[in-house]
């Protein structure tokens, strides 16, 4: 693709030099010396100048058709064994990055540093960064990593990462080369979201991967689910001709294929599809989950509308609200279902007048449906914002803090902010951060230079040309008044036009403390070695569980000119987007 948009680029260089070299051809017409007037000097200056601009575009298309042909001949030269080592999603040219980023790394240094990433709980940010890293196609690196490892380290990120819309991608580009492992995870993944449409689909899209056992019941089921009967019974044929045994599977399939009537009821929890099948094979089918139960039958009983209505526990079994608050931390049952719960307890008088000194006295749960009680109760907004800190501190210390996240938020919301006290201020705009962040738009403040319109240019709003004579009409501005202090963000931004090609006026520059980021060493040496793979898994461990606004501008200026001097620049200006402009 990227060879194709360049060779078109090519075409039409060659096509305009052609045009300018016969309009030059036609303009070398004999002059009368003698009628050269006073503006024979002004004459001759444009013309030097055109002659300029046509040497510097001239050079600009050598190259291009330099690129170009080193493109071609890099796809020409890949060898086919090399071909079969390009796993991923992504084109190298989506995000500025090469096919040959890892080869000149180590893998042990890439194993080490993989672990350390593994051990983190990865913010939004670094997510994003880490896919693009490993769903690009590439050439794996040339030593102690092998092609299965290469292989093997994008498909453990899918699963950990849990992207069902990147692994169907990942499956559907390199169904070659994809083992077992993912594709289960996918279609278990799917079924567990009561989405079996999305399970059965995938494998009349993904033919080349030999099957195992279970993912052949998967599809023989997938098949009947299709009424597609007789190649059911042909595949079920096959795989019982191999020796596949199963009572189980072969009771199900009897009963689904109506050649019998009635069948053992017995629960199966031993993966996901054979409690499917338990559930579709019987009528009468209940189940009550325990804490051991696997958590992918719980979101299936979720999805599937079958677990048990809140408003019918006994809220004297501590136990069993226990556990279902540590469900609705795993996404298993509603928030404002839990909340729902909480007010289903009876409080004294007493308690709800002193709940300060009561919650503490409680079981937890029963600590928790009070200060939400209190909260609900309370008329005035710091004593709700109080309430409500106390509880989310709750949630934390029981380690179920995301059993308490969308209804947070909107009670926070409905408070006013001016009546806030001090204390809670941190507490109230940590938590709302986000959703105002998202409801915000750029702001542009053409007083400063990270506000002004040059942040269109990050957005490609604005080509290099008009933001190399913005910045300059800026500065010279600002060179009159004398008063304007550079924020780091402001250099950001001149020094990444800078690395873009724009260029700044040599009178303009001398106020300027450019180059300054504070690079650590080891990231220096490995600019130095061309070992950009290695570099950006360094900034997605330094990115860590932080997302990019919560950065100090130090971390962020080195982060931001270390891919500049990479020339990434299309991660850096989604970066710059994310975090330098003032919203409103």
């Amino acid at each position: 693709m990227r060879i194709l948009k360049l060779l078109s680029k090519f075409f039409f260089f060659n096509i305009f030099y052609t045009f300018l070299l016969c309009q030059n051809v036609s303009s070398n017409e004999p002059v009368d010396i003698w009628t050269i007037n006073n503006n024979s000097i002004e004459q001759n200056e444009e013309i030097k100048d055109k002659v300029n601009k046509d040497e510097e575009n001239f050079i600009e298309f050598q190259s291009l058709e330099k690129n170009i042909l080193n493109s071609v001949k890099l796809e020409d030269n890949l060898k086919n064994k090399e071909k079969t080592y390009l796993v991923g999603i992504f084109d190298p040219a989506d995000n500025d990055l090469s096919l040959n980023m890892w080869e000149l790394t180590d893998g042990k240094k890439i194993s080490k540093i993989i672990k350390k990433i593994n051990n983190l709980n990865l913010s939004d940010d670094a997510k994003d960064l880490y896919n693009k890293l490993l769903l690009t196609n590439a050439l794996p690196p040339k030593n102690n990593f092998s092609e299965d490892e290469f292989i093997n380290l994008k498909i453990s990120w899918l699963i950990k990462n849990n992207d069902i819309d990147l692994i169907y991608e990942f499956l559907i580009s390199n169904n070659k080369k994809v083992n077992h492992e993912l594709l289960q995870y996918y279609v278990d993944q799917n079924l567990s979201k009561n989405n079996l449409n999305k399970s059965c689909e995938i494998f009349s899209k993904i033919k080349s991967i030999k099957l195992n056992n279970y993912l052949l019941k998967f599809k023989i089921y997938c098949l009947i689910y299709k009424d597609q009967k007789e190649i059911a019974q042909m595949q079920y044929d096959l795989l019982k001709e191999s020796g596949f045994k199963n009572k189980f599977f072969e009771q199900r399939f009897n009963y689904l294929m109506g050649y019998e009537e009635k069948i053992n009821v017995d629960i199966s929890e031993k993966n996901i599809l054979n409690f499917h099948l338990s559930h579709k094979t019987n009528p009468d089918f209940t189940f009550i989950p325990s804490e051991s139960t696997n958590q992918l039958i719980w979101h299936y009983l979720q999805n599937n509308n079958l677990l048990q209505k809140l408003d019918e526990i006994d809220i004297e079994d501590d136990q069993k609200v226990i556990s279902i608050e540590k469900e609705t931390h795993n996404g298993n049952y509603l928030e404002k279902d839990l909340l729902g719960l909480y007010t289903r307890y009876k409080f004294s008088i007493n308690q709800l007048i002193s709940i300060e000194d009561t919650y503490k006295l409680l079981p937890e749960n029963k600590s928790r449906a009070l200060l939400y009680q209190g909260y609900l109760i309370s008329k005035d907004v710091p004593s709700k914002i109080k309430l409500l800190k106390i509880l989310k501190e709750s949630f934390k210390k029981s380690e179920i803090n995301n059993a308490l996240n969308v209804e947070l938020v909107d009670m926070l919301e409905s408070l006013k902010e001016d009546e806030i006290p001090n204390e809670y201020l941190e507490f109230y705009n940590y938590y709302l951060a986000e959703k105002i962040n998202e409801n915000k738009k750029i702001k542009l403040n053409n007083k400063i230079i990270h506000q002004s319109k040059l942040i269109n240019y990050f957005q490609d709003n604005m080509d290099i040309g008009q933001a190399e004579k913005e910045i300059n009409k800026m500065l010279k501005k600002i060179k009159k008044k004398q008063k304007y202090y550079f924020s780091t963000k402001d250099i950001i931004i001149i020094e990444s036009l800078i690395s873009d090609g724009a260029k700044i006026d040599h009178k303009n520059q001398e106020y300027l403390e450019l180059d300054k980021a504070n690079i650590p060493t080891d990231i220096q040496v490995m600019i130095n070695d061309g070992e950009v793979a290695m570099i950006l898994l360094r900034l997605v461990e330094i990115i860590g569980e932080d997302n990019l606004k919560d950065l100090g501008t130090e971390s962020l200026y080195f982060i931001l000119t270390t891919l500049n001097k990479l020339g990434i620049d299309k991660i850096r200006n989604e970066m710059i987007i994310k975090t330098i402009p003032l919203k409103a």
